[in-house]
This record gives C-alpha cells, structure tokens and sequence, in this order.
C-alpha cells in the first residue's frame, strides 16, 4: 500500500471522517468497552425467542492477576461468545470469582503481618471481616483487567462462590449428600502444609526436582541373626515406621517373614510382612512401611492392619512419639537422626540422589502425608454416571483424546477431601455437642443438640475445600436451589474451556454434582486447550524468569493482536509457544487492517450509501474482473471459516482470515481496483465502490470476535453498517449469497495466474537484486492460446504494478543471459522471461549462485541425515520433524532452480 493515503479524510454523505495515520489500540479500547457496555450489548435475557448459547467462566482467584493462562482462556471463550451473538443467539456468558480459601487467607496474613499480626490474635470473626474488607478494595482487580482482553461478559450476572445464593447451595448440597451416608468424617492420610496448618489439594502441590540423598539404614533383626538394609529419602520418618516389608516371592527374604526387626535408634520391635507391592529388583528388596506418612505406605497399612503412627504435629514438627527428637523441624530432625546412625555405625551408606519432592504452592513448604481428621465425599456412587455420560456421547471431550484421560481417571477415583484447616470459607454445616459427642448436619444455624437436646453445641471449625463450591459452579450460580428462568434457559451451559489440569479436581466434580442435583450434565462440550509456554516450549515461572504480563503486553500491543496471537497458534489441545516477537508480527497485522481500511474510506469520500445497506448490489454489467475475483476468495474465506469455527479449528479461521485480509484484500485487491477507482465517475467505479464498501463491511464483521475492538472501530466509520458490529450478523455464504453470486469461479484463476505473474516478476527482481524503481522488458511464455488471452487482457494491470513493459507473449526465445520464473497455478502456467544484460554483473552472479549451491547443498546433507536418524525422529516434536522435511524438498526445488540459472548466465 503507498504513502498517498496518510493523515487522509475520508467524506461520507457530507461528513468528513478523520482517521489517524497509524492505529493506537490505547485510545481505542477502552472507550469501545465502555460504549459497549452501557449500550447492553452484553447481556442476556432469561426469556427470549433466540436459541441460547452459554458458558460458565472458569472462576478465577479472587486474589489473582491476569496470566497468560487465563488470557488464552478467555480469548477462545469471548470468540465462541462473540461469534454466536452474531449468529442470532441469546448468549450469556457468566462471569464470576473463587473465594480461594488458601490463596486469600494467605495474602490477607501477610498483609497482617507486616503490622506484627496474626490472625489468632484477631480471632475468627475479626479476621473474616478483614479478608471481606481485602475482597471489596481488591475483588473486582481481575474483572478490570478481563475487560481490558475484551471479555464480553453479562456482567450483571458476575458471582462470587461465597454470595448467599451460592452459600445456600452449598449447604444443600453437603446436608443432602451427609443423609444419603455420601459425605463422612474419618482419619485418613492427607497432603499437609506445616505452615498453613491446614490439608491441601493436589493442585496446591508442586512437585520440584531436588538434590537430595538416599540413605542406606540398618534394621537389625532382634534375634540378632542380621541386619535389613532400607533405603529411603526421609530417615525421620523410621521413627513412625509400623513394619518392613518384602516380596512373598522374593528367596531372599522367605524365611524373615514373620519376624522382628528393630528400628534403629529408638529399638521399637516391628515385625516383616510380604507383600506384592514390593519391587524385589529395587535396591535391596526391602521396604520400610508408615502407614501415617506415605499414601502407598498407608494402604498396606489398611490391608495388614498395622499401626498407624503419627510423628508430627500441625506445624510439621516432630511430635511426643518421636521421644527425643520431639519439637524438631522435619530438616533438623533429618540431620540429627543420619548423624546419629552414623556414629552408632547404623548407616550402610549415603549417596547423592535427584528425586521429586512435593512442595506447598503457597506456602513453598515441603507437603508432608499427614494423618488427620477430615471429611470426605463418597466418590464411588457420583462416579459411575458421571462416566456414562462421556461414554455415551452426553459429553464431549475436544479434543477426543482426553475423553480416554477423563475416564481412567474416573476408573482410579478415591473418596474426595472436602474439608480444610482455614478460617475463610464456607463454614462445614456440621455442630458437634459437648454433652454427647452427636454430629448434627443442618442447613441452618443449630440451636441444640438434636439427640440429647443439649444447647452446648459448637460448629466444626473447618472450612470446606474451594473444589466443593466451585463443583456446584454451573446451577449455583443460576439461583439454584431455587427454581428460575435462568436455569430453565441456560443449563446444561453449551461450552466448558479450560486447561487440561483441572479436568479431575473441577471438570469431573461439576460432571458428578450436576448430575445429582440437576439430574443432568453441566455441559455439552468441554473444549480442552494446552498451556501457555515461553518460545523455548518452557513452563512459564517466576525462577525462570520467563512469565509474561499479559495485561504489560495489552499495554504495549493492544488487546486485539495479542487475542490474534493465541487463537492463530492454538493447535487440537497442544501447548502455544508464546513470544514477543511473534505478537509484534500480529500488532502489524491490526495496522495493515487499518490502514487497508483508511485507504478504501479514501476511495468512499463521493459514495452514495444505498438504502439496502448490506443487501445492496452492483450491476453485473459494471463490475471488474477484479471486483468478482475478490468476491471469490471473500466466499473462500466465508466458507472456511464457518467450517472451522464450527469444527473449534481456531487456528484455522484465524490463519484463512489473515491471509484473506493481508494478501488478498491488502496486498492484491486494493493495487487491482486503484485504476477503476482514481479515475473518473462512471458505473464502473461506482460499482467497484460499491464492492469495495460492501468487502469491508464482511472482512470486519468476519474479523470481529478475534480482533474485536479495532473492527468496532472500523465498522463505526463505514458508510454500510448498522448500529455495531458486535451485534451484527455474522457472514456466511447463506446469509450472503446475492452478493457472493456475482463472484467467478473462472475471473478467479484468470486473476490469479496474473497474481502468479507478477510475483515470479517480484522474485526475479529480488533475487537479482534489480530496483523496484526499474522499469524491466520482459517476455511472458505461455503454450495455450488460453493463458495467452488471460494475460493479454490483463497486460495493461501487469505492466502497472510490476513496472515492466511485456515485448512479447507466446514462445521463450533465447533465454541466454536471462532470468527464468514459472507462474503457475492449477489450471495455467507462464514462465517470466527476463533478459538481464546491463543489469548484473555475471561473473559476480555466478559466484553467488555457486556459494550458494555449495551452502544448500551442505544444508540438505545436514537434513537428510537428521530425517534418516531414528532418535531424532522418536525424540522430536512433529512440528519440528514436519519443518525439516518441508525445508529439505525446499532446498531440493532451489537447488535444482539456481543450477538451471548457472547453465543460462554461463552460456
């Protein structure tokens, strides 16, 4: 596109329009945001003669900043959301925050703390006050940035997972689910931070690779026959050993079963068992079992009835059954004991080992399996239709290969954690009575006892796991366990998106809580996308160094091509390698709709607007060759990008639209139609006008729910437009068939063979390193009379965009000395014949030909080397593996074309 059109005004129907030269998303978002929203395009109605389409937004943390998880996230939902507005939809998207007991409780503690506070000292009820203080200064934090993304949602629906409506719901649903004996109250071993005093999900626990050591400990048995050696990573944890453990098969050790050994430094008497969860080709062969600190440990505790003894407190310190080392840290304690066995010569060895260790995600602690007090969901009987209705189809999993994840992840459930050691929360409905010990489960406040009637009664003083809450998400936030319209309109919701770490701790919940309470499924699709990475394909984190801000990269690109840039590499639940510079790529993108855009105004000062708007057509009469070409590839676009989106290839709809927007409208249609539109009135221009406007209006609303904010922008400044683009219709080939029938099948390969001929031009020029500014005699080579016409026709447009003058069309001639590029096409092919005499220099040139035969040549040894080894093709991604290939054919195509220009310059 030329520089003619800067600081350009454009004049519809006596109006002047002023455009700026480039697009600064900074002025634009937010004021498109805020006009949106008060003009109501968000919302939903409850009742309504549209057909509903409804998402519940994955709730994020209450305490939480933007990531570039979420960012992805709700870039595929607001494009599903917007894209069925524009289909005619009554479409309600949810929004909505989690309470996120650790997370919040968490940051309001150390808020307190840097006043010399601790909750304790302020007590339940004052410090609750706090943590809703924090929530109303805080709590709309995400939603400001979500609306800076350009989230689309029906904000006067948002929710919160501790308002009284879901409260109600929760309440229900643990009281109904405790009568039906589904939710009980046992000792069991769960994941512990020591410094939160409280159990945690395994979500909450990351697991690092730490230099630790394996220590070889001598078990001596008390008939003083031997020693057993035991290797582990945690000798403290000997001191709560109950037995060891051996192979029933194992010859070694046959005639040990049934015997006692004693454990080292405190010489308590346990006895060897077998079993068959013992490696016997692992280290010794023996294995030292507690039951009260490892979850492998605790079921073969279960299973042989061993005792389980527990050696730490709540902070994780060593308790009153450690006898000495009681009060030590669990790393004090660590190196005391391996000291100790040292010197009383109980240590077989000690050597460095690399091993995974769990560690809090909040507190950065290490996770200890602890043994407490805990409440539980019966999973089994929630389970087994929750399988069903993926087996069956009710559910689909996008991509299908995570249905398989899903269900062996229902084949292994275990009873289901819902209680946690925390103050912020939903309070467990459960009242314990002093006088009797009777546990009373109700939905409202209890006064007394309702065995023995007592009024000394006190509630449990855990809080329920946030997963509870968030599992109930799809019907609590509709007003259940009240009846509504909302419900009746909107549920089940039509999509689910989110990561693939959460589709057991909150995609299987909801699946199971809603088929419960709502007697059926919570969704119909769950559309399953990968996570972020950096360009390295590592996980982003602050040790790394390598997160990103998204809301940083809003600032400095605007929201629209960072949405672009999530929703062009999005590939079938793969994870998107993020970069800058791939982002800067998709800024220039926005600026080349822009400015393509501003250019077509330009040529629209003197358009009449018809009263058709966008029904309106041209005679057939009076448009170009290159008006019903651009119609053919705007049905293309139409066509794949409808196909796509309704299959969730985003990556797809996004590419088709870029390249329609960038090389067809942008880089070939605009430069087609300058002659028809700088000349003078006549229908011809009058119609290709009319093209023009009518093009411009379908690329943005195409555009619209990817790139939102700069096509509403752009929309407003049309002379053929309704009331928004947010709510206009979205283009189809059905929806816009008058228009699309003046298109040709045929004026579209006629155009682009000359496409083809003008790029193999280009290339030559380039390759030669010949100016754009010269003006080249060029012969064009054709073998039908067919392609002869097309080209002859089209000469004059040739001519002018390429700056050449074409001598001839029909044979090669000599082609000595020349440059030799075939156009080709499906159905035609020419080759550019360009005499190069007094142009270059050809001793140099073939001097860089033959350095560059010899690089390439080189290049496809390194290739064919790599594709023939069978450990790069088992260890390399398919991406990689795919690149190398296309490369390598590539290289072998060029090769072969600068060996044929050698022979030509040599000659």
């Amino acid at each position: 596109m030329s520089d003619e059109i800067k600081n350009t005004e454009v004049k519809q129907e006596n109006k002047t329009i002023e455009i700026s030269d480039r697009y600064n998303p900074n002025e634009v978002e937010n004021k498109i945001y805020t006009w949106w929203e008060k003009s109501g395009h968000f919302k939903s109605s409850d009742q309504s003669h549209k057909p509903p389409f409804s998402i519940i937004l994955p709730p994020p943390n209450v305490t939480g900043f933007l990531h570039m998880g979420h960012a992805l996230d709700h870039t595929i939902q607001d494009l599903l959301i917007r894209w069925k507005r524009m289909q005619g939809y009554n479409v309600m998207w949810l929004p909505g925050t989690d309470h996120a007991g650790i997370a919040t409780q968490t940051v309001v503690e150390k808020e307190l703390k840097k006043q010399n506070i601790t909750r304790h000292q302020l007590g339940r009820q004052a410090f609750v006050e706090k943590v809703w203080e924090w929530k109303h200064q805080y709590g709309n934090r995400i939603y400001n940035q979500m609306r800076r993304l350009g989230d689309s949602c029906d904000w006067d629906r948002a929710c919160f997972t501790l308002d009284e409506g879901v409260s109600k719901a929760v309440k229900k649903v643990f009281v109904s689910l405790y009568k039906k004996n589904w939710i009980y109250r046992g000792k069991r071993l769960v994941n512990w931070s020591g410094p939160l005093e409280t159990a945690i999900s395994d979500l909450e626990v990351e697991h690092k690779q730490v230099k630790g050591a394996l220590y070889h400990i001598k078990y001596e048995l008390t008939d003083k026959s031997g020693f057993l050696i035991v290797a582990t990573t945690r000798p403290e944890t000997m001191l709560g050993d109950s037995a060891l453990c051996v192979h029933p098969e194992d010859e070694r050790y046959k005639h040990l079963v049934g015997k006692t050994a004693l454990i080292p430094l405190i010489n308590r008497p346990i006895k060897v068992i077998a079993d068959t969860y013992v490696d016997k080709q692992f280290g010794s062969g023996v294995v030292k079992i507690t039951p009260a600190h490892d979850f492998n440990d605790y079921k073969i505790g279960v299973t042989h009835k061993l005792d389980f003894i527990n050696i730490l407190t709540k902070k994780c310190e060593l308790n009153e059954n450690t006898g000495p080392y009681q009060g030590l840290k669990v790393s004090e304690a660590r190196k005391k004991i391996v000291e100790e066995l040292k010197l009383q010569n109980l240590l077989e060895k000690e050597e460095p080992y690399v091993h995974s260790v769990g560690h809090c995600s909040r507190s950065g602690a290490v996770v200890e399996p602890f043994l407490s007090e805990q409440w539980f969901v019966k999973t089994e009987n929630l389970s087994t239709p929750a399988k069903r209705v993926v087996e069956s189809g009710t559910i689909r999993f996008s991509p299908e290969s995570w249905t398989k994840v899903y269900l062996h992840w229902m084949n292994i459930i275990e009873d289901w954690c819902i209680s946690r050691q925390l103050w912020w929360g939903h309070r467990i409905p459960a009242w314990f009575c002093d006088d009797c010990g009777h546990i009373t489960v109700t939905e409202g406040d209890l006064q007394h006892c309702e065995k023995c009637n007592s009024q000394k009664v006190h509630q449990d003083e855990d809080v329920l796991d946030t997963w509870f809450s968030s599992a109930l998400w799809p019907f609590s936030t509709m007003g259940w366990p009240n009846e509504t319209e909302t419900q009746k309109t909107f549920y089940p919701t039509t999509y689910l998106v989110t990561g693939h770490d959460i589709i057991f701790f909150w995609v299987a919940r909801m699946i199971m809580m809603g088929l419960e309470f709502k007697r059926d499924v919570p969704f119909r699709t769950v559309y399953i996308h990968g996570l972020v990475r950096d360009s390295q394909g590592r996980k982003m984190s602050k040790s790394l160094g390598n997160s990103i801000d998204p809301v940083e990269m809003i600032e400095k690109h605007g929201a629209d091509a960072l949405r672009f840039t999530f929703l062009a590499h999005l590939f079938s639940g793969k994870d998107l390698k993020f970069s800058e510079q791939r982002l800067e790529g998709y800024r220039n993108f926005m600026n080349k709709i822009w400015n393509a855009t501003r250019y077509g105004l330009s040529h629209l000062h003197d358009f009449a607007v018809p009263t058709e708007g966008a029904k309106a057509l041209p005679s057939k009469a009076h448009i170009s060759i290159y008006d019903q070409w651009i119609l053919s590839k705007l049905q293309q676009a139409q066509k794949t990008v409808d196909e796509a989106l309704e299959q969730e290839r985003f990556s797809d709809a996004a590419t088709c639209l870029y390249q329609f927007i960038w090389n067809d409208f942008c880089d070939w249609y605009i430069e087609f139609s300058k002659p028809i539109l700088s000349a003078g009135p006549s229908e011809d221009r009058k119609a290709t006008q009319l093209i023009l406007a009518q093009v411009l209006n379908r690329m943005l609303r195409l555009l619209h729910p990817f790139c939102p904010f700069i096509t509403e922008e752009l929309y407003q400044k049309l002379p053929i437009k309704n009331s928004a683009c947010i709510i206009d219709q979205y283009p189809t080939i059905l929806n816009d068939r008058e228009l699309l029938d003046l298109a040709s099948v045929n004026a579209a390969k006629e155009i682009d063979l000359i496409k083809e001929v003008i790029t193999a031009i280009r290339n030559i020029r380039g390759e030669n390193r010949i100016s754009p500014a010269e003006k080249l005699k060029i012969r064009l080579a054709v073998n039908d009379e067919k392609t002869q016409k097309i080209i002859g026709e089209n000469k004059s447009t040739i001519q002018s965009i390429a700056r050449v003058e074409i001598t001839s069309i029909g044979d090669a001639g000599n082609i000595s000395k020349c440059a030799v590029n075939t156009a080709t096409t499906a159905d035609f092919q020419a080759k550019v014949i360009i005499p190069l005499e007094g142009l270059v220099d050809f001793d140099e040139e073939i001097k860089r030909i033959t350095k560059t035969i010899e690089k390439l040549t080189k290049d496809i040894g390194i290739l064919t080397g790599k594709l023939s080894n069978e450990k790069f093709l088992s260890h390399a991604e398919e991406d990689v593996i795919e690149n190398d290939k296309i490369l390598l054919e590539q290289s072998k195509i060029q090769i072969q074309s600068l060996q044929e220009a050698l022979l030509r310059f040599q000659n």
